[in-house]
């Protein structure tokens, strides 16, 4: 009955936007599904907590780790719908964007989370495959929706290279179904079942072709090449969706098969990708940010590099899996607080350069604050979370490679200083002539403050249901390496 309701109230919101023509109506509406949709989730996660699993027939399943990113998904649309409310008043209030266009950036937020709670609850490949796919058709209107030749030309990109690689990636679910019963009704439990029985020569091209489908939807190197003109682009309460909760859909669809190759032909072969991928993804973002002039660009490939440190936690095994999962949760929070913030500074500052935002400190206190936070977590300065994530990834690191470990943190320390260069020049200074201090805004400030306690309070102390859905969901992975 959860589930059941989880998915029908994004679909109902869209018929009730659609019948609307009232801003405040479209805000109301957001606000109730988003609620809905929190509180259903949570019932569900719970019973994932208590029970171990959350299962509706055969073909709709919850288990810890989909369970703990179905939380961090319903959490962040929870916060970015409130947001948006002010976000779009004040888009609306300097011309940017039509009543029409308000009302479809409504729809398509409510298709795009359709879309992600159908990934992590269905257990069917092919389920999963359509409903990654239906994120990239709701969520690229999304990134057009200013209609400007910019973002009309990022959405084509983004559009052709997630299609493409979202093809190949059906190319290598159909290889790994063709092995297991040759029609495509066939769950994880069946392909776990059967992989040993698998063609090893056939289920490492479906993996490379796996990989290279949902790593572009990840934004891995060298797929990467749509997320910062995307990022820059898009509403940013979106852009926090697409980094906070689509990014960890498609991680969590790439270690479903993860694990199937694993059973076929063992860990090795996947652990070589996993590392290879992550180190370039680490690697050349670390030397953009350093040199990037553009915020919104900035995170984008601060989103890129943490997608590889992710990679690099599953690939080195061990502690390291933990640290990964644990990273999921921290970068999902720290980002979307980076990029929420950046939605109050595009709008204050009506630019996308780091050039032209200066004396944030007076002009947007509140934001300033809680950018301050997101940096020094999203860098990993201690007490914040991602400081004990990346401590147990460079554990399992050392473990690996002396060598490859100390090059990923040399390069950790190079992103460092380019978002401390950045974000002082943005934090400090004189501000533009004629700009005064912004009026207190509730709706841009509170979900992010509600946001930012939450991360600093979870860095310091996890939950004891927080701590049952880590721990489950490594044991989910630490047998595979």
């Amino acid at each position: 009955m959860a589930l059941l309701i989880l998915l029908i109230t994004p679909l109902s919101s869209i018929i009730f936007y659609l019948l609307s023509k009232k801003r405040f109506l479209y805000e109301i509406i957001a606000a109730v599904s988003a609620g809905v949709e929190f509180v259903t989730g949570m019932f569900m996660v719970s019973q994932v907590v208590v029970s171990g699993h959350y299962a509706v027939g055969p073909y709709f399943s919850l288990n810890a780790f989909g369970a703990l990113l179905l939380a961090i998904c319903i959490f962040i649309g929870l916060i970015t719908t409130f947001h948006s409310i002010g976000y779009l008043r004040a888009e609306q209030q300097k011309g940017m964007l039509g009543l029409k266009r308000i009302q479809v950036y409504y729809v398509l937020k409510s298709l795009f989370m359709l879309s992600m709670f159908g990934a992590l609850t269905t257990t069917n490949p092919i389920v999963m495959w359509i409903s990654i796919e239906s994120t990239t058709l709701s969520s690229v209107f999304l990134v057009a929706l200013f209609n400007r030749n910019t973002d009309i030309e990022a959405a084509w990109k983004y559009l052709i290279i997630n299609s493409v690689g979202l093809l190949l990636c059906l190319l290598g679910t159909l290889l790994f179904l063709g092995q297991a019963s040759g029609n495509g009704f066939a769950t994880w439990n069946d392909l776990m079942a059967k992989a040993a029985h698998f063609n090893p020569i056939v289920s490492k091209v479906a993996f490379v072709f796996v990989l290279i489908g949902f790593g572009t939807k990840m934004g891995l190197v060298p797929m990467h090449t749509w997320k910062p003109d995307a990022y820059n682009k898009a509403p940013l309460p979106i852009v926090a969706l697409l980094s906070g909760a689509l990014l960890n859909v498609a991680f969590f669809a790439l270690l479903r098969f993860k694990l199937i190759v694993d059973a076929a032909i063992g860990p090795a072969f996947s652990q070589i990708l996993f590392i290879s991928f992550g180190i370039i993804s680490i690697a050349l973002p670390a030397f953009i940010i350093f040199t990037q002039l553009n915020y919104k660009r900035m995170l984008a490939y601060s989103s890129i590099e943490h997608a590889g440190i992710m990679l690099l936690g599953f690939g080195f095994g061990g502690i390291g899996i933990y640290g990964s999962i644990l990273h999921i949760l921290y970068h999902s929070f720290a980002k979307s607080l980076l990029f929420l913030v950046s939605s109050n500074i595009a709008v204050r500052y009506s630019s996308s350069k780091v050039k032209d935002v200066t004396g944030m400190i007076k002009i947007l206190p509140y934001s300033s604050v809680l950018l301050i936070i997101g940096f020094l977590t999203i860098t990993g300065i201690p007490p914040f979370g991602i400081f004990f994530s990346e401590l147990y990834i460079f554990i399992a690191g050392f473990h690996y490679s002396i060598v490859l470990t100390s090059v990923t943190i040399v390069l950790l320390l190079l992103v460092f200083i380019g978002l401390f260069k950045q974000y002082t020049a943005m934090l400090f200074g004189e501000p533009p002539a004629g700009m005064h201090k912004e009026k207190y805004n509730f709706w841009t400030i509170i979900p992010l403050v509600f946001l930012a306690v939450v991360l600093v309070i979870t860095s310091i102390y996890l939950p004891e249901p927080l701590q049952v859905l880590l721990k489950e969901s490594n044991k989910l992975f630490a047998g595979t390496l």
